[in-house]
């Protein structure tokens, strides 16, 4: 059963793929896009927990993008 977080979260990553798509169509590029919304996340992130803790979080990114976390499309090789 999904939790009202969960819903929220969901939500929360709907409106952002919605702007996304909405930026590609309008000729703005991906990497720009990816520039600034985690430009946008980590400014609000640092604003409600601290340079600390986000720095912290950040430092824990490498493990998780080298596991494939992240990952949308795999190549096998």
């Amino acid at each position: 059963m999904d939790t009202v977080e969960d819903t929220h979260k969901e939500a929360a990553l709907g409106y952002i793929l919605d702007a996304w798509e909405e930026a590609i169509y309008d000729g703005i590029e991906p990497e720009m896009m990816a520039n600034a919304a985690l430009f946008a996340a980590l400014s609000d992130l640092i604003t409600i927990y601290g340079e600390d803790a986000v720095a912290k979080m950040a430092g824990g990114l490498a493990r998780r993008i080298n596991h494939g976390e992240f990952t949308l499309r795999r190549t096998t090789q």
